[in-house]
C-alpha cells in the first residue's frame, strides 16, 4: 500500500491537528456558499440589461441616451470607462464601446452619447431607431483610460476631438460634483461650431470652477466665430495650458487627431509616459496608415478559411472582426480598439496588416495571434477561432 506523501512532510501532523480543531470549534459557513460570488457579480456582471429613460439632443448629429437598469442597480465605474452596447442590426449581431459621460457620483444611470458616423451601422441605428422605453444590453463598465491619483498628479490637460469628449465629460463632472483638487485644461476640437458637444454646459462649468479651463477649437468656423480656429497645434495647447512640463496629457478622438497631436506634443518635449490615450476604434482609411502594403486596395477581397468552420470573403479595408460578424460568426469582443484582447484569433496561414501601436503581447507575436478588431487581411488566410468560456 502506497504511503501518503503528504504525511512525510515536516509539520504535517501539526497542520492536521489545526484542521481538526477548526472543524470541531470553527463556524460553519456552508449556508453562505456563493455569497462572495454573488457580490462580485453585482460589482462586475457579465451583462447588463438597460432601459432608455431619456434622450437628449446634443447637436444635429449627436444624442445622449440616459440608461437605467431594468432590474437591480448599476455597478460602479471609474470616470473614463466605457460599456460595450450590444445590438443586432440587419441580422448582424455586434457591439460598440461607448464611454460613460455621466459622473460616477450619479449611481442611478449611465449617460451614453452617440455621434453619427457617415455610413455607421450602429450609430445610425441608435440615432434613428432607439426610443425612450427601449431595452438594450451591454457589458459591465471596463477600460483603463482613468485618472490615477498616485501617478498622474493634479495638473491635467485633456485633448479631445469630436465624440472623444465623452470620457473627459465624466471626469470633469466628477471633479465638479465632488469638489476634487485637480486642475483641468480641456482643449476640444471640432469641424464646426454645430459639432461641439456639451458646449453650453462646459462654458457654464468653466465660468464657475476656478480649476477648469475650457478652450474649444473649430477647424472650419463660421464668420461670427471668435474662438480658437484651425488645428490643435502644440502652440495652441501651450497657449491654453501653459508650459506642459509636469502635466499629464490625455488624448481621445479620431485616429487622425492622435497622429497629429502626438507629434506636436513630442516636439515640445512631452514624454510618452506623460501621455495617455484612449483608442476610439480602428482608422477610417486604413490604407493611409504607415506600412500599408503597396499594391493592395481597400476594396480588394481575400478568402478567409475558418478552422472547423466556413470559408468567407473578406474585404482588405474592413477589420476581420466586422467581417466575422457580417458572416454570422459573432466572436466575443468588447473594446474594438485592440486593447482588451477578447477578439483574439490565431492566423495559421497568410498575413494581416495591423496599424502601428496595436498592443500585442510577445507570446501573441510568437504564436500568430492578432486582435480581429484592428487586423486587416492582405492575403488569403486560415484562421483559428478558439472557443471562449
Amino acid at each position: 500500500m502506497k504511503r501518503d506523501i503528504a504525511q512525510q512532510l515536516e509539520g504535517y501532523q501539526d497542520v492536521l491537528q489545526l484542521v481538526q480543531a477548526a472543524e470541531t470549534l470553527g463556524e460553519d459557513f456552508s449556508s453562505e456558499r456563493g455569497a462572495v460570488a454573488a457580490y462580485l457579480n453585482r460589482l462586475h456582471p457579465a451583462r447588463l440589461s438597460l432601459r432608455v429613460s431619456h434622450i437628449q439632443m446634443e447637436t444635429p448629429s449627436t444624442k445622449t441616451f440616459r440608461m437605467v437598469p431594468v432590474d437591480g442597480v448599476l455597478p460602479p465605474f471609474q470616470a473614463g470607462q466605457y460599456v460595450a452596447l450590444q445590438v443586432e442590426v440587419n441580422g448582424i449581431r455586434t457591439n460598440r464601446p461607448l464611454s460613460i459621460a455621466s459622473s460616477p457620483s450619479q449611481t442611478g444611470y449611465y449617460d451614453l452619447t452617440v455621434k453619427r458616423v457617415p455610413g455607421g451601422l450602429v450609430s445610425n441605428y441608435l440615432l434613428d431607431t432607439i426610443q425612450v422605453g427601449d431595452h438594450l444590453a451591454s457589458s459591465a463598465p471596463d477600460g483603463s483610460f482613468v485618472y490615477n491619483p498616485l501617478l498622474h498628479g493634479r495638473r491635467l490637460v485633456f485633448i479631445a476631438g469630436g465624440s472623444g469628449i465623452t470620457p473627459f465629460m465624466s471626469m470633469i463632472r466628477e471633479v465638479s460634483d465632488r469638489g476634487l483638487d485637480r486642475h483641468i485644461t480641456l482643449v476640444y476640437g471640432n469641424r464646426s461650431e454645430d459639432d461641439i458637444i456639451y458646449h453650453d454646459e462646459l462654458t457654464v462649468m468653466a465660468a464657475r470652477l476656478a480649476n477648469l479651463t475650457y478652450v474649444p477649437v473649430v477647424e472650419q468656423p463660421g464668420p461670427a466665430y471668435t474662438g480658437e480656429k484651425g488645428f490643435m497645434t502644440g502652440a495652441l495647447i501651450e497657449k491654453a495650458a501653459g508650459n506642459l512640463n509636469g502635466a499629464m496629457v490625455y488624448l481621445c478622438g479620431p485616429s487622425g487627431m492622435y497622429d497629429f497631436c502626438l507629434a506636436e506634443l513630442q516636439a515640445r518635449g512631452v514624454t510618452a509616459r506623460r501621455i495617455r490615450r484612449e483608442m476610439f476604434g480602428p482608422p477610417v482609411n486604413v490604407s493611409r496608415s504607415p506600412g500599408w502594403p503597396a499594391g493592395i486596395e481597400e476594396d480588394d477581397h481575400f478568402t478567409v478559411s475558418i478552422v472547423d468552420g466556413p470559408t468567407i470573403s473578406a474585404r482588405a479595408g474592413t477589420p476581420l472582426l466586422n467581417t466575422f460578424e457580417e458572416a454570422g460568426l459573432a466572436p466575443p469582443s468588447q473594446c474594438r480598439s485592440g486593447e482588451c484582447s477578447m477578439c483574439r484569433v490565431r492566423v495559421m496561414k497568410g498575413r494581416v496588416f495591423q496599424p502601428a501601436g496595436v498592443p500585442l503581447r510577445q507570446s501573441d507575436h510568437r504564436l500568430g495571434y492578432v486582435h480581429g478588431c484592428v487586423s486587416y487581411p492582405v492575403e488569403d488566410l486560415e484562421i483559428l477561432m478558439e472557443a471562449r468560456r
